[in-house]
């Protein structure tokens, strides 16, 4: 019998594995969670925020805090209800157990628990639970403090009252899995960034971010937001110049549905729109978002019309036409969210597109007619970039067909690759002609492609789209990728899905990369949400001792070979810059017996300034080949921080740019976006 049968006749009852209770979430987490990195740690503080702010927008809470406390512990509590504590019929545990160790139980499940709430599958706090080393339960509720602890995912002792009290709430105390984890440490920026989204989200509430680590500066935030999404817009046009000094908002109630939006337009290029249903940033945004956009578009194209901005002989603004320059925010609270997916990345409910396009649609129209100057102000921003997209048609049309003539191909300056697999090949986009060089010269021809760049290219921060299909740099790399740019982007012709921008460790390259990123981020954004750009880390030294030499890409690891070969960075055997190899025949024929004792005991440090001091096989060594190479993935979590940090490092004004520098100068080495 083949091995193939064997296994079929082995196929029964006895090969089902069932996995009990909680044990599918510690199999496999990152169904539950997204990963084990650490955006699946800090998940875990999402979920358990997120019943906080269901009893929030229930009306039942006013306070939050989460605080982070020694030996990787986080605590978060409200002034909710708390969770019930009685025997659950159909369990025989208490509800909150029940809730802890199964999946799927919870308020969010019919019933009258909760109106509105952002959770789903109602797999939250027990996914919290099953992924802790430890967590302890304590409830304020009937006037007494209750309490439980749970190891891995399992109660250590029955719930339990220890006390009485007048108040009500939940406290949710836990200390994630270091076998689960690749981290454990917890990120003060993301989670105060997140915690302050929420606050904004959800007006009227007071939440507090607390640090008590040891080893951390004590750091305590207190938010409340009365204007909600109005003030979120504010905040994110701190650094803009905006168009019109009047936020426009909106906050009704149809059919058990909240409508919240919130608009400004600002004097960029670029457009900043977040959906969100039930206090969850839908990514992929949804019937909400093609409500609001469907609005838009007809309200300011109406308007123009009947005040004559727009005369007869003009086109219709366009969508994108109506979008650049605009900041929104779009905010649903719904009974039954129909998300697409555990992520809730997309909004599916086919009735708040009709929801949203009437409440925004009349209201905006209003907004329009009771201040006249403003409305011209914006309908003029409008009116100028369907000028400019005409304009950008026209130089992308001449791209493109030039494109096509050639083959897709750019003689002299891309070196392509010989396969057409798309999900094989890697470009690397290549600072300077003589990096190039080294470049081509050391790649793998069948799956890498190199493309220099000469200086640098235009900072598309402060350009529209006809101004940058002007820039050959920029024009040579929308050829090279195949996919088009901007609103005509198309995934499907890419024909690189590793991009790798290699530069040099200077100031000039740190700028050339980041003129990169910024084009990448305005234009090719899916690029970036899909994972296909990097960032190479070619090495900062090289380490020779005799016939050996090793390659550090840090001053950590210079130190430490240095140690490994057994100097000190103090050592008068330490010789900086390139072994000399100078004098004539009959010196070193003299000396050769003294110079190779020296060798054997001297280390010799070069500094790579550029890529173009490396020969083309230590390029490939050290930067190029898969097998040894580090290169840095670009991710990209909070739009709406990347755009600000965008605006602020490459827009007009300098002196924002001076403060941004100043400020975080000393406290960030590597800035990863």
């Amino acid at each position: 019998m083949s091995d193939k049968e064997k296994a079929k006749s082995n196929y029964g009852a006895d090969a089902i594995t069932v996995l009990e209770g909680l044990d599918p979430v510690r199999k496999r987490p990152g169904m539950y969670i997204g990963s084990t990195s650490a955006t699946g740690l800090h998940h875990l503080i999402w979920e358990v925020v997120d019943n906080c702010i269901d009893e929030a927008m229930g009306g039942y809470a006013t306070e939050i805090s989460v605080t982070l406390l020694e030996n990787g512990m986080v605590k978060v509590a409200d002034d909710g209800r708390g969770i019930p504590v009685e025997k659950h019929k159909v369990t025989g545990l208490s509800a909150l157990e029940t809730v802890l160790t199964k999946l799927h139980a919870g308020g969010k499940f019919g019933g009258d628990g909760y109106k509105v709430s952002g959770g789903l599958h109602g797999v939250g706090v027990s996914v919290v639970n099953a992924l802790s080393e430890y967590l302890k339960a304590e409830i304020h509720r009937d006037g007494k403090i209750w309490e439980q602890e749970y190891k891995i995912g399992k109660p250590l002792k029955n719930i339990k009252a220890v006390g009485t009290t007048k108040k009500t709430g939940t406290t949710i105390t836990f200390k994630p899995d270091a076998t689960i984890f690749t981290e454990t440490e917890f990120n003060w920026g993301k989670i105060l960034d997140r915690l302050r989204q929420q606050s904004y989200l959800t007006k009227g509430i007071f939440l507090n971010v607390i640090d008590e680590r040891p080893g951390h500066s004590f750091k305590k935030y207190r938010f409340y937001f009365e204007g909600g999404v109005k003030s979120y817009i504010k905040s994110l046009h701190r650094q803009k110049n905006v168009k019109h000094e009047t936020v426009f908002y909106v906050e009704k109630e149809v059919n058990s549905c909240k409508i919240e939006v919130a608009l400004q337009y600002n004097d960029e290029y670029n457009e900043t729109t977040l959906p969100f249903a039930n206090n969850i940033y839908n990514i992929d945004g949804g019937t909400h978002l093609v409500g609001f956009k469907t609005a838009l578009t007809r309200t300011l194209n109406s308007y123009a019309r009947n005040k004559n901005l727009l005369k007869e002989k003009d086109e219709n603004l366009t969508g994108d036409d109506v979008r650049e320059g605009l900041t929104a925010i779009i905010s649903v609270k719904i009974p039954e969210p129909q998300f697409e997916g555990q992520t809730k990345g997309k909004l599916g409910n086919a009735e708040i597109k009709t929801y949203v396009e009437q409440v925004f649609g009349d209201s905006f129209l209003t907004f329009l007619e009771e201040n006249p100057k403003e409305a011209e102000s914006i309908i003029g921003k409008c009116i100028i970039s369907a000028q400019a997209r005409l304009a950008a048609r026209t130089a992308r049309a001449n791209i493109l067909r030039k494109g096509a003539l050639e083959g897709m191909t750019l003689p002299g300056k891309l070196a392509d690759c010989s396969s057409n697999k798309a999900e094989e090949c890697e470009l690397y986009i290549v600072e300077g002609d003589s990096a190039g060089g080294s470049a081509k010269q050391g790649r793998d021809r069948k799956f890498q492609a190199i493309l220099p760049l000469r200086g640098k290219i235009l900072n598309v921060e402060r350009a529209r789209l006809d101004k940058m299909l002007v820039n050959i740099e920029i024009k040579n790399l929308v050829i090279a990728l195949g996919t088009n740019i901007g609103d005509q982007l198309s995934m499907e012709k890419l024909r690189y899905h590793r991009v790798i921008i290699m530069t040099d460790a200077d100031v000039d390259g740190s700028h050339i990369r980041t003129l990169l990123l910024t084009l990448f981020f305005r234009y090719f954004n899916q690029l970036i949400t899909d994972g296909h750009i990097y960032i190479a880390q070619p090495p900062l030294y090289q380490i020779k001792k005799g016939s050996t030499s090793k390659y550090a890409y840090t001053e950590e690891e210079k130190l430490e070979i240095i140690k490994e070969f057994g100097g000190d960075i103090k050592d008068e055997n330490i010789e900086e810059g390139e072994e000399n190899k100078e004098g004539t025949e009959d010196d070193k024929k003299n000396e050769k017996e003294i110079d190779d004792k020296k060798k054997a005991k001297k280390l010799f440090i070069q500094r790579y300034k550029g890529l173009g001091e490396m020969n083309p096989e230590q390029l490939w060594e050290t930067t190029m080949n898969p097998k040894t190479r580090i290169v840095k993935r670009v991710t990209l979590e909070d739009a709406a921080q990347a755009d600000i940090i965008f605006d602020m490092l490459m827009g007009d004004d300098a002196s924002k740019r001076k403060t941004f520098i100043q400020t975080h100068a000393k406290n960030v080495s590597n800035l990863d976006i």
